[in-house]
């Protein structure tokens, strides 16, 4: 792991890296810095697309941060040095409040959502507001293990055609 991470924003990769989609925007920041924090994953950037598709009802990606961007969420990315990849080991953010919660399920076009339970006890207030995120156990594994497949740090159910496939490169599957 670098001993340091960068934070950037979705629209600062944009910006770096216009040409390219999303996922090799990452690839190429991951590349360059080894661990990048990729903030504002979610909201629509300059070229009217979102770097990434997030749920109007989870994360905060519409709030301006101190930053003077928007986005109160992000994913960490890391350079995976065997695969020579972008791997994401977690996503976390601040959880929607109210006023967040309404502008962004407007702003995706679903605002009849409101009426749902989650939504409902949001918007009256009888839900706390939070922070959370999830970390990807079997990636973070793969990433300080330096493993080629997920298979090699967790057990799963492998076609025989894709054990022989992995057999023949050297990988062993759990």
């Amino acid at each position: 792991m670098p001993p340091e991470i960068t934070f950037l924003h979705a629209q600062q990769l944009l910006d770096l890296y216009p040409g390219l989609s999303p996922k090799e925007r990452e690839r190429e920041a991951a590349r360059e810095y080894g661990a990048i924090f990729l903030i504002g994953i979610g909201g629509d950037l300059s070229n009217g697309q979102p770097h990434d598709g997030r749920a109007p009802d989870y994360d905060d990606w519409s709030s301006l941060n101190e930053e003077g961007y928007h986005g109160l969420n992000g994913d960490i990315i890391v350079w995976h040095p065997v695969l020579e990849c972008a791997l994401e080991l977690s996503s976390m953010g601040v959880r929607v409040n109210r006023d967040a919660m309404m502008r962004q399920l407007e702003l995706r076009g679903c605002p009849e959502k409101v009426g749902l339970q989650f939504h409902s006890l949001l918007m009256q207030g009888l839900l706390p507001e939070c922070i959370g995120g999830g970390i990807g156990q079997s990636r973070v594994c793969m990433f300080m293990l330096r493993k080629r497949h997920i298979g090699e740090v967790q057990v799963g159910i492998w076609s025989d055609h894709q054990r022989s496939l992995m057999a023949m490169e050297g990988v062993e599957l759990l």
